[in-house]
């Protein structure tokens, strides 16, 4: 059997990280059994589809790295991919059910006879689910075409599921209970089932429901806030789902590898926001100097900090420093310009050594006279400053660092005198020291 999965996203509103986990792990299981990933847009409803939604979507999940292998942009041989073009497809099976009297009229709607028995399914994650149909007052038979003559979600779900021959449905949670609608509806149509998972709710840290307002529930905020997509990836993965290891970091490829149905949690799934940075600062410092500052040069531009021909080695020098992009402009901008501004807190702590300003003059002159800059020659001027003044090196070193950056952390000290150069170190130097 050759495994298709399918994502069918209603477009209303942005992609959600409930929707990108449920496109992800249908995603990963299609990849981990050589299968086939469909993308099919589910646009019925008139009043709430929007262009922009829809492009949304397909960005949001092409940013994720996730592409359809059937679908919109992509074709195949169980188009159309948009709900409101398959009418003529909705027709031809809701005929069946007329033929097969499992249909009547109610209204001027048409309601489906559920088979008053009582249904058992599988579930590849939340196990065996009974659902007893043998009592009508608690299961009454459910509409499937409006009286306008549209069809309900129900009908065309089960529907474009069996002509698109899928063998595997992976969905949220909330779908639990309408599956054994769905088989019913099968049955009756003369279809094979595919198998069902349905993966469990994403809750905040607090335990209660993620809402469309809650911080990272929107995938199109990510990219503006500097997460890389790999990094967001990975977070989602781990959103009910277990490696069954201690390993957190993943690449795409090593999640497709390892996933498993069997590994997804049947508890729900906490969202915090905060591994979701952590996460997306290990995949930052796993990448090459090169690749950071590529990353990370349009968060500069945006700033308004120029962007120098040494910008590989400005990006460089924080790229373990940021957990996201947009923070790499504050961390870098005293090394881009020289009107940076100063930490008050930082001066004040540094002024707390009266000696500090005589000694940093000191150090502007064995400055000058360096014949061979760079970071390592500076440091040894630093500790013969320090020595000859007989004290230990750590309180003129601070002094140093915020006469740099103006700040008390940041980038190595070496790494910094190097990206500054001779001249404007020296002149921070002496500047700092008059403000002492």
């Amino acid at each position: 059997m050759t495994v298709r999965t399918r994502f069918a996203p209603s477009p209303t509103g942005y992609l959600h990280v409930g929707g990108a986990r449920t496109a992800l792990f249908n995603w990963l299981f299609a990849r981990k059994h050589g299968g086939t990933f469909l993308l099919r847009v589910e646009d019925t409803d008139e009043a709430r589809n929007t262009d922009a939604a829809k492009q949304a979507i397909f960005d949001g999940l092409l940013w994720l790295g996730l592409d359809w292998d059937e679908g919109p942009d992509r074709g195949g041989n169980h188009g159309p991919y948009f709900q409101s073009e398959r009418k003529p497809v909705y027709d031809a099976w809701f005929d069946k059910l007329v033929t097969a009297g499992r249909v009547y009229q109610d209204d001027g709607a048409w309601r489906f006879r559920f088979d008053r028995k009582q249904m058992t399914m599988q579930d590849l994650v939340c196990g065996e689910v009974i659902i007893d149909y043998r009592d009508e007052s608690n299961t009454p038979d459910m509409v499937v075409k409006r009286s306008d003559g549209s069809y309900v979600f129900h009908f065309v779900n089960v529907v474009d599921d069996l002509e698109m021959e899928i063998t595997h449905v992976i969905r949220g949670e909330d779908h639990l209970m309408n599956t054994p609608k769905h088989l019913q509806l099968i049955e009756a149509l003369g279809g094979s089932p595919p198998q069902y998972a349905h993966l469990p709710l994403i809750l905040n840290p607090d335990g209660s429901k993620m809402s469309k307002r809650d911080a990272g529930a929107a995938v199109d905020d990510y990219p503006r806030q500097g997460f890389l997509p790999g990094a967001v990836v990975n977070f989602i993965a781990l959103l009910g789902w277990s490696p069954k290891t201690d390993q957190e970091i993943f690449s795409l490829e090593e999640l497709a590898d390892r996933f498993a149905l069997e590994n997804v949690n049947r508890a729900p799934a906490r969202f915090d926001f905060e591994k979701c940075k952590w996460v997306n600062q290990q995949h930052l410092v796993a990448l090459s100097p090169g690749d950071f500052s590529v990353a990370a040069e349009p968060f500069v531009r945006a700033a308004g900090l120029p962007v120098p021909d040494h910008f590989t080695a400005v990006a460089a020098a924080v790229k373990d420093k940021v957990r996201l992009l947009e923070e790499v402009p504050t961390a870098v901008d005293f090394l881009l310009h020289d009107a940076f501004s100063y930490d008050e807190e930082t001066v004040t702590k540094a002024r707390a050594n009266p000696a500090v300003n005589e000694l940093l003059e000191t150090l502007a002159q064995q400055f000058d006279t360096l014949s061979d800059w760079s970071g390592d020659g500076a440091k040894a001027a630093l500790n013969e400053t320090a020595k000859t003044a007989s004290i230990k090196p750590g309180p003129l070193m601070f002094a140093l660092r915020v006469a740099l950056s103006g700040r008390a952390h940041g980038p190595d000290l070496g790494e910094i005198l190097n990206i500054l150069g001779q001249n404007r170190s020296t002149a921070r130097v002496r500047q700092f020291s008059k403000m002492l």
